[in-house]
């Protein structure tokens, strides 16, 4: 009896726990990851009726910062995760109501487990982007779009800004393998995201373990400085090392000596019955200068196949100073994940609702100025296939534009109607990228600072 009570104790306990985490689950909003203007503004529109008001907005970045010749579209399938988990909840919607940031009458419009209800399309995820591009468009009620406006730019800022990082990156590593491995160089969250967008433009692998699992990335890596430290000698480092993880793991070399570090790894690796190990890497050093004497090294005995990989702090334009170094493959951390600029994304108000219709509404400032209604986009192509105009028209102004000579082709997808419609994957991200980018002149994937390589023609309203 008394092991049969204890066995009905700790099934409650186990029931409980699980309701708890249940209940911590259904409670994960991303509603309060936004300002809290966003709520004031509602709760303004509730008062004079402008809620209801049916109204479009759009994102688009006005320029290319840093001289970036193209940016990439990235977070689009991260950003439609966010928006179902949008939810305003009993517990939220009290908390925005105790703290006074909204009023009973905007509670009762909000009404009960709130969720987007408008539609959202735009470039698929992985397509680049030019300035001007309308990459995002929201339409529904004014009240409900926009609550989105700081979810949206927050996500596609950070998560584009490191697609097009890698994006350069990629293109100046041409055809040798590209690791991304930043985690310890930003928010652990971030981390995640970052590697997710690298995998969009092109990295071949991540050592991010969470962004492995969740989005089915290569996961790769081995060991850091401290392994070494932790043993005596190099040889008993790699001794172990290759006896947990076989012959063909990558030795960590640069530790102490990076030429003697060669040599303990080649020594290594034939006390294990091979010629050489998989990979060495670099972490230090002239990069270009270690590089060639390790490749002699290895040569010279014979380990023509071990690869070479180096790190530490690298960028496209490290990398395209090591162009005619024998290296096989680069890991970038700190400068793929942290530090950038944010493509400078917004969000406006380009249409909404009047007496007549749907009015376009445009912003007038000085250096700020936005055109008004919804935006449709097309890509055209040279007939050798080069991307070379970004069409981008309102429904009053031209219907399609006139091409000649190649291609055209419309870049707004749906995305969200009422509910998600978009499941593309990060794999499917991917391939759009690398045929957007394949669209390029070569001129375009050059890493000096430029001018956009696809020329924007916007026809306004008439």
């Amino acid at each position: 009896m008394r092991h049969k009570a204890l066995r009905q104790y700790l099934n409650l306990i186990h029931s409980q726990r699980n309701n708890r985490r249940r209940e911590s689950r259904r409670h994960v909003t991303t509603a309060l990851n936004t300002d809290m203007y966003e709520f004031t503004m509602l709760r303004s529109a509730v008062a004079d009726g402008t809620a209801d008001k049916a109204a479009t907005f759009e994102v688009f970045a006005r320029s290319l910062r840093n001289g970036n010749r193209y940016g990439v579209l990235a977070g689009t399938g991260r950003l439609l995760d966010a928006i179902e988990d949008y939810r305003l909840d009993t517990d939220t919607l009290d908390w925005l109501l105790d703290t006074g940031i909204i009023d009973p009458a905007t509670r009762e419009w909000i009404g009960d487990d709130w969720t987007f209800t408008g539609r959202i399309t735009g470039y698929r995820e992985g397509e680049l982007y030019f300035p001007n591009s309308p990459v995002l468009t929201v339409s529904g009620r004014f009240g409900e779009a926009v609550l989105l406006e700081t979810l949206i730019l927050s996500v596609l800022n950070h998560d584009s800004a490191v697609a097009t990082k890698a994006a350069r990156i990629r293109a100046a590593a041409g055809t040798r393998t590209v690791i991304e491995m930043g985690s310890r160089r930003t928010h652990e969250d971030a981390a995640v995201a970052a590697a997710r967008a690298t995998a969009i433009a092109g990295f071949d692998a991540t050592s991010n373990l969470a962004a492995a699992r969740a989005y089915g990335i290569k996961a790769v890596g081995t060991a850091a400085h401290a392994w070494t430290l932790a043993h005596r000698t190099e040889a008993a480092t790699f001794d172990a090392q290759i006896a947990a993880l076989g012959v063909d793991t990558t030795l960590l070399i640069d530790t102490y000596d990076i030429e003697t570090g060669t040599r303990e790894a080649i020594a290594a690796a034939r006390r294990a019955g091979r010629t050489g190990p998989g990979a060495i890497r670099i972490d230090s050093g002239d990069l270009a200068l270690e590089s060639k004497r390790c490749r002699r090294i290895l040569d010279e005995a014979g380990a023509t196949t071990t690869r070479i990989v180096v790190s530490g702090d690298l960028d496209e334009h490290t990398i395209a100073t090591l162009t005619d170094a024998p290296i096989d493959g680069y890991g970038i951390g700190t400068k793929v994940v942290s530090g950038l600029t944010a493509p400078g994304f917004v969000y406006k108000l380009v249409e909404i609702a009047d007496t007549n219709g749907m009015r376009p509404v445009s912003k007038e400032a000085e250096g700020k100025r936005t055109v008004g209604g919804r935006k449709r986009a097309w890509r055209e192509t040279t007939a050798h296939g080069h991307a070379a105009i970004e069409h981008v028209a309102t429904p009053m102004g031209n219907a399609t534009p006139q091409c000649v000579g190649g291609e055209l082709r419309n870049l707004i997808v749906e995305l969200w109607d009422g509910s998600r419609t978009d499941r593309s994957t990060v794999a499917d991200a991917r391939t759009v990228n690398a045929a957007a980018i394949a669209e390029l002149r070569d001129d375009a994937l050059a890493v000096h600072p430029g001018t956009p390589t696809v020329l924007t023609i916007v026809t306004e309203p008439r």
